[in-house]
C-alpha cells in the first residue's frame, strides 16, 4: 500500500534525523532536489526543524504570507515550515502541520517546544481528509508531499474545502514534463519520479493545473524551478479560492 509505504519511509527518516544522519536542504544539494534555497539564517535559527528539511523546495517563498492569517503545511514533517510560517503571521496569527507519520509529529512537536513557539498545532491525519472545519484557513503550503499521494484528487479537493474565499495556495512539489508523450518517454520518467522519492508518480504539469481547477481553484500557475531527473522537475504551484 502506497501510504504504508510513505509512512515508513519518513518513519526511517525521523530516526535518521534523531542519529543526525538524514541529508537535508541546509547541506550540500547536488541532485537540485531543494529547489529554491531557504535563507541559511532561516535554516540555523530553526535549530532542528532547519537540519531536518526534506522537501524540495522552499513553499514560503511563494506564499507571501501576511500577519494574522492562518496556515496549513501539507505534510509537514519535522515542522521547519510550520514554525518559519508562525513567526511570519506573528502572535494573532497561526500555523497548523498535518503529518500521519507519529514519528515526524513527535520531532515537530518537540521543535515547536525548542523554539518557544505558541502559534503552531501539529495534527496527526491525511493530506486526503484534512482534519480541519471547512473555510478555516488563508494559506495551504506544502513542501514535495502531494505528490506521494495516491489520491491527488482528494487532496486538492481538501484543499479547495479548507480555504477561505480569497485564500491561496503557494506549495513546492515535483512534476513530470509535458513533452513525454509515447510509452517509452512515460516509462523514463516513471523511472526516475521513483529514483527521486515520488513513491505514487507526478503529475504532468497540465494534469496539475487541471486538477488544482477541477477541485474549484482558480489563478493557477505551475512554474518549473529545475529538472532533478530525466523529465521531472522540481516546481512551485500557485492557486487561490474564489
Amino acid at each position: 500500500m502506497v501510504r504504508e509505504r510513505v509512512r515508513a519511509r519518513y518513519a526511517t527518516a525521523a530516526g535518521q534525523v534523531r542519529a543526525g544522519q538524514a541529508p537535508s536542504c541546509s547541506e550540500a544539494d547536488p541532485t537540485g532536489m531543494c529547489g529554491d534555497a531557504y535563507d541559511p539564517a532561516q535554516l540555523a535559527d530553526a535549530g532542528g526543524a532547519g537540519a531536518a528539511s526534506l522537501g524540495c523546495g522552499n513553499p514560503l517563498a511563494v506564499a507571501e504570507l501576511g500577519a494574522g492569517e492562518t496556515v496549513l503545511d501539507l505534510g509537514s514533517g519535522a515542522g521547519l515550515d510550520v514554525l518559519l510560517s508562525a513567526r511570519r503571521v506573528g502572535p494573532d496569527g497561526f500555523a497548523y502541520g498535518l503529518d500521519m507519520t507519529d514519528e515526524m509529529l513527535d520531532l515537530a512537536r518537540e521543535h515547536a517546544r525548542e523554539d518557544g513557539a505558541t502559534n503552531v498545532e501539529f495534527l496527526r491525519g491525511h493530506i486526503e481528509t484534512i482534519p480541519l472545519p471547512d473555510a478555516s484557513v488563508d494559506v495551504v503550503i506544502s513542501n514535495c508531499v502531494i505528490n506521494l499521494s495516491a489520491d491527488k484528487p482528494a487532496v486538492f479537493a481538501e484543499i479547495a474545502r479548507v480555504l477561505r474565499p480569497g485564500g491561496r495556495v503557494g506549495v513546492s512539489d515535483l512534476i513530470a514534463d509535458d513533452q513525454a508523450d509515447d510509452q517509452a518517454d512515460a516509462a523514463t520518467v516513471a523511472e526516475a519520479a521513483a529514483s527521486v522519492g515520488a513513491i505514487s508518480g507526478v503529475l504532468r504539469q497540465s494534469a496539475y493545473r487541471a486538477e488544482l481547477e477541477e477541485a474549484g481553484l482558480t489563478e493557477v500557475a505551475v512554474t518549473t524551478t529545475r529538472e532533478v531527473d530525466a523529465g521531472v522537475f522540481s516546481a512551485i504551484i500557485r492557486a487561490s479560492r474564489p
